[in-house]
Formats: C-alpha cells, sequence, structure tokens
C-alpha cells in the first residue's frame, strides 16, 4: 500500500485549492455533492483527517467519521425523498477507488430505478446546488 499522496483531489478541496458544492461541514467531515453523481443527491463523506482508505485511517479517526455519514446518509434521504441509501467505500485501485483520500458514496435510491453508470461526466453546477439546497435544508 502507498502512502498518503497530500496533493490527492480531496486533500486539494478539504485546503480549499478546488471548489466543491457543499453540503455538511464540521470539524471533523466535509460532504459535498460528487460531481460525476450516479444518482441525483450523490454526496461525498470524507475526514479531514488524511487517510487513504479504510485500509489505513486510524481507528478513532474512523470512529469519528461515521456518525458524520449516518447523519449525511439521513439528511440525503429526506432531502431527496429517497425511499433508501446505498453507502459505498473503495479501497485502493483494485477495489475500485480513484481518488486516495477515504470518503464514503452516499446514494439517495429509489426502488426501480437503477444508479446511472459512472462515466465520467460531470454534472452541470447549478443542478449539483439544486440537489445541495434541498440536502442542506434536511440537517
Amino acid at each position: 500500500m502507498s502512502s498518503y499522496d497530500q496533493n490527492n483531489v480531496f486533500a486539494k478541496i478539504l485546503r480549499g485549492e478546488l471548489p466543491c458544492t457543499k453540503v455538511y461541514e464540521d470539524d471533523v467531515a466535509l460532504a459535498f455533492m460528487d460531481i460525476m453523481p450516479r444518482a441525483d443527491g450523490h454526496v461525498l463523506v470524507i475526514p479531514k483527517s488524511p487517510a487513504r482508505n479504510i485500509l489505513d485511517i486510524a481507528p478513532q479517526d474512523l470512529a469519528a467519521l461515521m456518525p458524520v455519514v449516518q447523519k449525511v446518509a439521513k439528511a440525503v434521504k429526506t432531502g431527496t425523498g429517497a425511499e433508501g441509501i446505498t453507502l459505498q467505500q473503495f479501497s485502493e485501485s483494485a477495489g475500485g477507488q480513484i481518488v486516495f483520500h477515504i470518503h464514503f458514496h452516499v446514494l439517495p435510491r429509489w426502488e426501480g430505478v437503477a444508479l446511472r453508470p459512472h462515466t465520467g461526466a460531470m454534472e452541470k453546477p447549478e443542478l449539483l446546488e439544486k440537489h445541495a439546497a434541498k440536502i442542506r435544508a434536511a440537517f
């Protein structure tokens, strides 16, 4: 396993070097809209502590992060009117990880509606903000 790269895209977002459509932030984590959503309202939750993935995050940092993931999941479900939530976390390339800063995907789900494929197509910022506003209002 490689070491943590301080210049990964999520580290840059945390430092304010790259923009994001913020949904929630506290002293432990930042939650923001995925710019290539697989569902309307797809949110990413990242810890402020540096860690590549579930395999190397300090147990106490993971323990602090999970209540935030749950809080965000509840707001995503309520804010989008979803019937359920899919939570995903990928670790290392073979596990599907692309950005090497641990993150959880919070995907709102509806019965009979499949997730969109991960095509790499970026969503329009105004649509991301529309979904983010509904989710922020649910906290």
